[in-house]
């Protein structure tokens, strides 16, 4: 993994309780809080300052369209945050995904690095196929009755991808803390 594992180290016991709370809320609400979202960032913002402190690592070159950039590691997270947030604004007009979803996802981009992002797919399709397939299960049982009130049991076809993309992002952590460079 590309991520280094003392980033890792840092990010998840912040974003580990706001993935917990998305999980949670969109399975009972079916969205993803703003200030949820929110807070992600901020820990990122504040917390990658900490962890990848912009004035004392290399330089990185890199492209931004036509043009060439270096840029320390923190702001290139960053700019994920901004590409994220302009695809997923897209997907989201196109009638792709959530808006709530889109912007966790942007929030979720700066703690993931590039060279990462085929784990990353990996991580989310199984997150995916396991969220799906324990949230219908528990939805046809009688586990129904522990919380029989929640938005994501009567939404037919639609499924709270929250609960997916939180996990997604956790695991990744708790993997860059093991596996990290």
């Amino acid at each position: 993994m590309i991520i280094p594992a003392s980033a890792a180290a840092w990010f998840l016991p912040f974003v580990l309780p706001i993935c917990f709370y998305v999980a949670f809320t969109d399975m009972r609400e079916m969205r993803i809080k703003n200030h949820a979202v929110l807070a992600l960032a901020v820990v990122y913002l504040v917390i990658g300052l900490i962890a990848l402190p912009p004035w004392s690592g290399p330089w990185n070159p890199g492209n931004l369209g036509p043009f060439t950039l270096s840029l320390p590691v923190y702001l290139w997270q960053l700019l994920h945050m901004v590409v994220v947030l302009i695809i997923g604004i897209v997907l989201n007009a196109a009638g792709v995904m959530g808006a709530g979803d889109a912007k966790f996802c942007a929030a979720a981009a700066a703690f993931v690095w590039v060279g990462d992002l085929m784990l990353v797919m990996v991580i989310l399709t199984a997150t995916l196929l396991g969220a799906f397939f324990a949230h219908r299960l528990a939805k046809h049982t009688p586990l129904r009755q522990i919380a029989p009130h929640w938005e994501s049991w009567d939404r037919g076809k639609q499924f709270p991808m929250g609960l997916t993309l939180a996990g997604s992002l956790a695991v990744y952590l708790i993997l860059g803390i093991i596996h990290g460079s």
